[in-house]
């Protein structure tokens, strides 16, 4: 009895140490995302969609590996169907796969220790010797060790461990700090002979105050802790968060809206576009990274803006067929941006129709037509917008570029007939107040202007668009501050003039082949209707005309 109690008052003891020693672990990270991502939950159903580790290898060609989270690959199945998006799902577009293949293997939900844990010993066997590894974790190392999700991990890069029994399950576990596995990670890597990289977090859409203009960082936890881990294993770091911050800095709260979807930090295809450019970025400017070798050259716009004069702005126009069409003999269809130069002082500003038939201004933006623009604006420029003859039409079938109707902030996920791909779509006033707010970002002048009217009659009545895309354009220019000129009124006014009798006989005069297209002459009917309506609103474009 004597032997049993000391046994017994020993194993009492071991246990008390065994508390004290738990009790020096820090508390797990606060949960403060407020943000529920039920991926883990379908663990199953999001491995029949991730790839299979090295399955993409093309010969002897490495293999880009991406670990993360759902900053990194959103959802269950990582196909944007809920209208977010992650960075990973761009990345490969930015390296040659001729050389090197990407591969996307975060999963949403994921913590350092659930990756390492549940999914990391099916990637690590796809990697070979002379692969790449980025790593990208830390969003969801937060909430309870033994409970609910149970991914927390231990605070900071110390060697502290907790032996944790799941309450839900009764699955014992070990728990280390997130150091330790970034470590783990690490050292798995280079057992494979493979390169690890480590990145900090992704932004969240959080400033430091209502007022700030500056984002808040989360390199003082997770991304610093990423940093010292990298210096003391001698392995590159690229801090992704500082690189995405300063530019939504720049961006402004407007337009950084726009860069997420549902919350604050879950990325729309904006958003996750800027931050696999960040990364891309980051893998060209961390000195020395031989991976940067695999990514394509940087192209060269040497199109837009190549009239610019030393000194002088100069003057995009954007649009549809109704601003740019062939444009070329004197009985084709014109666009009035084709000619509107011809009012200005080409010796202090020059003028560039960026214009494109057929295009509605989500179609404009979406085939990256817009961001070449952007990319040329610079301070004192000015633009002159004008869409919505294309944005009432099919959304998703067909030739799929239609809007919501309106001007709100509305939007909805629609999946794509042609493409098979899930995207976003926002009001008609939502793409006009993205052009402007990209251009006022510049420190250019946006001006948008209600599209041209149709040769179209009612009852000896002119048809214009006052309740509809009129409407709708007014609307974003007043949410914005940008000018407006109703081209639609000023031309109509002008066609109602020469009457309903007249009107419907001048097609091969004002109008060509049919009621939308105008001929040189309405062309420039419709550049000097801008002209008048520049002058009325006292838009500083005026200033450069002759």
């Amino acid at each position: 009895m004597k032997r049993i109690g000391i046994v017994c008052g020993l194993f009492l003891l071991m246990a008390g140490m065994n508390v004290s020693a738990q009790k020096k672990v820090a508390g797990p990270m606060k949960d403060v995302n407020l943000v529920i991502d039920n991926t883990l939950d379908s663990l199953n159903k999001a491995r029949t969609v991730r790839p299979e580790a090295g399955s993409t290898r093309k010969g002897d060609n490495p293999v880009l590996f991406l670990v993360g989270n759902s900053t990194m690959r959103t959802g269950t199945l990582g196909n944007g169907n809920n209208g977010q998006w992650g960075w990973g799902y761009y990345a490969r577009e930015y390296f040659d796969e001729n050389k090197i293949t990407v591969e996307n293997h975060a999963l949403g939900g994921t913590s350092s220790r659930t990756f390492y844990n549940r999914l990391w010993p099916d990637v690590l066997k796809g990697i070979r010797k002379g692969d790449w590894v980025i790593i990208e974790l830390g969003h969801n190392d937060n909430g309870p060790y033994d409970s609910g999700r149970a991914r927390a991990s231990i605070p900071g890069i110390g060697k502290e461990t907790l032996d944790v029994t799941i309450k839900e399950t009764g699955v014992q576990e070990t728990v280390y700090t997130f150091g330790e596995y970034m470590r783990k990670y690490i050292r798995d890597i280079k057992a494979k002979g493979a390169y690890p990289i480590l990145m900090s977090l992704t932004p969240r859409n959080a400033w430091e105050d209502a007022d700030s203009t500056i984002i808040t960082r989360v390199n003082k936890t997770f991304g610093l802790w990423s940093k010292q881990v990298a210096k003391k294993e001698r392995i590159p770091f690229i801090d992704l968060n500082e690189i995405t911050a300063r530019k939504f800095e720049k961006f402004g709260k407007e337009k950084v809206k726009t860069m997420f979807y549902l919350d604050r930090i879950h990325t729309s295809a904006f958003g996750a576009r800027v931050n696999a450019e960040s990364a891309v970025e980051g893998i060209r400017n961390c000195k020395g990274l031989k991976l940067a070798k695999y990514l394509k050259p940087v192209e060269q716009d040497t199109i837009t803006g190549a009239s610019r004069k030393k000194g002088c702005p100069v003057l995009f126009t954007i649009g549809d067929s109704t601003v740019k069409n062939a444009d070329k003999n004197p009985d084709d269809m014109w666009g009035w941006g084709s000619v509107i130069h011809e009012l200005f002082d080409l010796e202090r500003i020059t003028v560039e129709n960026h214009a494109m038939a057929g295009r509605s201004a989500r179609t404009f933006l979406d085939e990256g037509r817009w961001d070449k623009v952007y990319n040329a604006l610079q301070p004192g420029d000015f633009v002159l917008i004008q869409f919505g003859h294309n944005d009432i039409g099919d959304i998703n079938v067909g030739k799929a570029r239609g809007e919501l109707r309106g001007a709100g902030d509305e939007s909805k996920v629609f999946l794509m007939e042609k493409t098979g791909k899930y995207q976003v779509i926002y009001t008609f006033g939502w793409y006009l107040r993205k052009f402007i707010r990209d251009a006022q970002e510049k420190g250019a002048i946006p001006i948008v202007l209600s599209h041209t009217p149709r040769n179209m009659w009612d009852n000896g009545k002119i048809i214009r668009n006052t309740s509809s895309f009129g409407q709708w354009t007014k609307a974003a220019a007043d949410i914005t501050g940008a000018y407006y000129v109703d081209l639609n009124k000023i031309t109509a006014d002008k066609l109602q003039e020469i009457g309903y009798e007249k009107g419907l006989r001048l097609v091969g005069e004002y109008f060509k082949r049919d009621h939308t297209h105008t001929s040189l002459k309405g062309a420039r009917q419709n550049a000097e209707s801008i002209v008048e309506g520049l002058k009325e609103v006292e838009c500083p474009l005026a200033d450069y005309l002759k």
